[in-house]
Parts: C-alpha cells; structure tokens; sequence
C-alpha cells in the first residue's frame, strides 16, 4: 500500500471545475550522521511509485500499484574537509536487471571535495551510459543536505572570512543577502540597505 501524505505536504489543489489523478510520487529522504571516527555520513533513499500497474518495457517485471519501481539507496561517508571518503549504493528495486550496476561508477566521486564545482564534477565523472540516473540525481540534493549537516559543527567555530574580513555567510543566501536583517543584526558593519529603486513601485514613488 501507498504511504498517506508526509507531514508538512502542500494541501490539495482547489478544487472548483479542475480535479486531479494522482499517477506517480516520488519520495527522496536525506539524514546525515556524525560518526564516531569523527567523520560524517549522509543518507539518501529515493522511491517511485505509481497507482497504477506497471510493466516496464523489458518484459521482465510486473509492478503492481503502489509497489516501488525504484527504491534506491546511496551512502556517503566525508570529513569536516568536506572531502569524500567511501560512497556505497543499494538498489532494493528496480525495472531492469541491468540497473543493478549502475551504481558502480560513484566510486570516481571518492576522493572528490564536496563544494564549489560539484554539479560540474558530478558531469565529468559520472557518464551519462554509464551510471545510474537515479543515484546520480541524488548526489546534487545530497551536497546539500552534507553542508547542512556540517554546519551545526562549524557553528561553534569562528565564522570564516574573506581577505577582506567579511564573513562568507554573507550573500549565501536569500535570508542572508547583505541588504537583511540577519546581516544587521549579526554583522551592521557590512550590512548594505536595499538599493533605493529597490523600495519603489511601478511609478517610482517610494
């Protein structure tokens, strides 16, 4: 049986004269680790279902509504210099026999630091023919989720720099965009207020 929505999923669409069918889902989970050696690991699984039978072109699989067609597995063990260390996969299921060893050339990411570059390095590396798409997608989510699992170690660190001493947090991101309150509050020496016609509507009146 299909599992019921996930905490937190968006609501169903209004209604009025539009109606939907449900035809696939895919789940992706990512959980990171601190292990006890002192490196880090992250998780992901990826799922797919439809509700509907499905018989992959094959011919060698019958998968009933609501069984998984994909249920893959991906592990990747890194230290605090965000260089890979050992990546593992695992394919509970899947549509064709041959996917099973399309997991085999993740083995060119070890060694590979997780950062500026990634998506890039993840093209060069992992050739389309010869690496399973679905493990390959993963690994973009999963340098997220790598940073994130970090971040609560770096957090009791001094904050790093640039050569100009302004913190690298600084323009990461929307919320931290030098023009908002969490750059004034953290950091009012570089904090930049938005640009005027930032502040105007369409006739430029503020």
């Amino acid at each position: 049986m299909m599992d019921g929505p996930a905490a937190g999923a968006p609501e169903p669409a209004p209604t009025g004269e539009v109606t939907r069918e449900e035809l696939h889902r895919r789940s992706i989970d990512l959980r990171g680790f601190r292990r006890s050696d002192g490196l880090f690991e992250v998780e992901a699984r990826l799922t797919d279902r439809k509700t509907h039978d499905f018989a992959p072109l094959s011919g060698g699989r019958h998968v009933a509504a609501g069984d998984t067609i994909h249920d893959h597995g991906l592990r990747v063990v890194f230290g605090a210099d965000m260089v890979i260390r050992e990546i593992s996969t695992d394919m509970r299921a899947s549509p064709y026999r041959e996917c099973l060893g399309g997991g085999d050339t993740l083995q060119a990411m070890v060694g590979v630091r997780i950062g500026p570059g990634w998506n890039g390095e993840l093209r060069k590396r992992l050739p389309a023919g010869n690496t399973c798409t679905h493990l390959k997608e993963m690994m973009i989510p999963l340098a997220s989720a790598a940073f994130q699992l970090i971040y609560s170690v770096r957090t009791s660190n001094v904050i790093e720099v640039n050569a100009e001493g302004r913190p690298r947090k600084i323009d990461s991101c929307y919320a931290y965009g030098a023009s908002r309150e969490l750059v004034a509050l953290q950091w009012p020496a570089f904090h930049r207020p938005a640009a005027a016609q930032d502040t105007k509507d369409d006739q430029g009146n503020a």
